[in-house]
């Protein structure tokens, strides 16, 4: 064995780590103290501004509710000259709003041309209107540099006439925090030198009996076990020693049986990850982890002892030899009829050196999910090869009638050429969907959100439905005429509301009612379209947001639809972390609702 160099030796490691505890418990103290500094140094700061404020918003009252002589000053020229004397080497500008947002005065010369303009400040909108004072810190663009903004409100009995605006440089503020801090740094630096030393000295008196002891340890791995280590004390190095002695008389006896068991907690750990069940040599259970417990449904107690083929309910189909030989994976299917679930179970022979067979290890892997997404991906398989079958075949009939001398004849052709057409345009209508539907499964998939007032959102989108529509259908309409504001991706909506309101024509009667409401909750909007049509049965309300499913496929088909758009709607809402349902009674009609995240403060905002 290397001897032990000078940057892996326990010395540097005791002197680093009491170094370590001291420069943590500095950085500690520092971090607190800096904390606690700088909250009362910016604490001070805009009190002292705020205390300024307060005597400038008395002598600002004064002049604004003041009666005014039609030769004397103007308002703006006496708000001007208080606001010049107000200056102070922290404070960049200050300006006055009148109650109308309008700027009538600024301490900033180069500012003058703002006076007489309305001002777009979100802090001074919200003092005018809830006369609260509001603040927040800012980077100046051009210097960089941090900056205080205060709205404070201007009162006359009880009533906002105003608002005073200040930009103060508070920047000083922090530059006094840096140059504390480089004077801690330093102090810390000095101390922890002097730390080292006295832990080098310190971490000596500790390492010298122990690399005795490393000594004695190299003489044991070489298979010296007469050796003793030296005690030099009964402190807790002593005790070590001690026990150090004690262990060497028992290796010996141990070191033949801790082979053969390091060999099968090897194997066992080495297929730790999922479920792990270890048998002995006549196949019964000796370990199983808390994973394969809770895969088979089973307490580790009532296991111990049972045979394997039995816990895995494979005594009809295998015995243990039967599975000592197996090569490839058993699937175990645990199904019921309202839940799937499946195991692949793999198997490890244990062997001896001499090749004698001491157990067998299972690992269990749960592929419950994998399955689903098999059969899924095989069903959709299936159903896009039927809805593209489907309009081929016909197409293919018709052009081979075509080919075959029909095109001559003008009473049929205009109608064969019309049904290939519609079928073609079904065909695009249905790889356009499927293409939608890829888009929003890939992990790249983005919204385009802004904010929009989601009444006339609304309106907008029926309006066109009713100037399109050829059916006798009555719209009906329950949105309120006040804003309801939500972001969202207006496309991606858009396309969800054609498709609901798309199908609710399709399915009304002549002379039906569609009806649609709008409602604000409290955290969500709720959209919701009628329609007076055939209805769905309950047992298939849960499935009409599956892909390509139809309640009746017959008539769907002769509509012209794919079975995709109330997916792709469920899709785009659950997108937007909305949510999307259906309520349907036979023979009355159908509802499909669906709820968008709303946010009142923001609806305050844009009011």
């Amino acid at each position: 064995m290397k001897k032990v160099g000078f940057f892996q030796s326990i010395h540097l490691k005791l002197v680093l780590i009491y170094v370590l505890l001291i420069l943590v418990a500095m950085q500690i103290i520092g971090v607190y103290f800096n904390n606690q500094l700088e909250d009362r140094l910016i604490e001070n700061f805009q009190k002292s501004l705020r205390e300024r404020i307060n005597l400038l918003a008395y002598n600002i009252e004064e002049e604004m509710i003041k009666e005014r002589e039609e030769d004397g000053p103007t308002l703006e020229e006496d708000i001007r000259s208080i606001l010049f004397d107000f200056s102070a080497v922290d404070i960049s500008e200050v300006r006055v709003i009148d109650s109308r947002s309008k700027i009538i005065g600024t301490s900033a010369p180069e500012n003058q041309g703002i006076v007489g303009k309305r001002s777009t400040e979100r802090l001074i909108k919200r003092t005018l209107v809830l006369g609260s004072e509001e603040h927040r810190l800012q980077i100046d663009p051009k210097t960089k540099s941090r900056l205080w903004v205060l709205s404070a409100p201007i009162e006359s009995k009880g009533e906002v006439i105003g608002a005073i605006y200040l930009i103060a440089k508070i920047e000083s503020v922090f530059k006094q925090m840096r140059e504390i801090n480089n004077i801690f740094a330093s102090g810390t630096a000095i101390a922890l030198g002097i730390t080292a030393i006295l832990g080098i000295i310190l971490a000596q008196t500790i390492t010298r009996p122990m690399s005795d002891m490393r000594r004695q340890a190299l003489a044991m791995a070489k298979g010296n076990f007469s050796r003793k280590v030296k005690v030099y004390g009964y402190d807790e190095i002593g005790q070590l020693a001690i026990t150090f002695n004690n262990l060497t008389k028992k290796l010996q006896d141990a070191q033949a049986t801790t082979e053969g068991e390091r060999r099968k907690l090897s194997s066992v750990l080495s297929y730790m990850t999922d479920g792990v069940i270890a048998t002995d040599r006549r196949g019964r259970v000796i370990l199983i982890n808390d994973p394969a417990a809770k895969m088979l449904n089973v307490s580790r107690e009532t296991v111990l002892s049972q045979p394997i083929v039995t816990l895995l309910g494979l005594e009809d189909e295998y015995t243990f030899e039967d599975l000592l030989n197996e090569q490839e994976s058993v699937i175990l299917d645990y199904s019921t009829k309202n839940e799937p679930y499946i195991l692949r179970a793999n198997f490890s022979v244990i062997q001896k050196e001499t090749g004698f067979v001491n157990g067998l290890i299972t690992v269990l892997h749960d592929i419950t999910e994998q399955e689903k997404i098999e059969e899924e991906r095989r069903e959709f398989v299936a159903n896009v090869s039927h809805e593209l079958r489907t309009p081929l075949t016909t197409m293919r009939s018709y052009l081979e009638a075509l080919a075959d001398g029909a095109w001559k004849d003008e009473s049929i052709a205009p109608n064969f050429l019309s049904v290939v057409q519609n079928e073609t345009e079904r065909m695009i209508r249905l790889v356009n969907d499927l293409l939608q539907l890829s888009k929003m499964d890939s992990k790249d998939y983005r919204l385009s959100k802004d904010w929009v007032n989601f009444s006339v959102f609304f309106n907008h989108i029926i309006d066109r439905f009713e100037m399109a529509k050829q059916q006798n259908i009555t719209f009906k309409r329950q949105i309120p005429k006040e804003p309801i504001f939500v972001e969202i991706d207006e496309d991606k909506i858009t396309q969800v509301l054609y498709n609901i309101i798309s199908n609710a024509m399709k399915y009304s009667p002549e002379g039906g009612q569609i009806t649609f409401t709008l409602k604000e909750l409290e955290n969500t909007i709720e959209v919701s379209i009628k329609d007076e049509g055939v209805g769905i049965p309950k047992d298939k309300l849960d499935k009409i947001f599956d892909r390509f499913y139809r309640v009746d496929k017959a008539r769907s088909r002769n509509l012209g639809g794919t079975g995709l758009g109330l997916a792709i709607a469920k899709e785009m809402v659950t997108a937007h972390k909305g949510r999307i349902w259906a309520t349907s009674v036979e023979g009355k009609g159908t509802t499909i609702y669906f709820t968008l995240p709303y946010e009142r403060e923001q609806e305050d905002e844009w009011s």
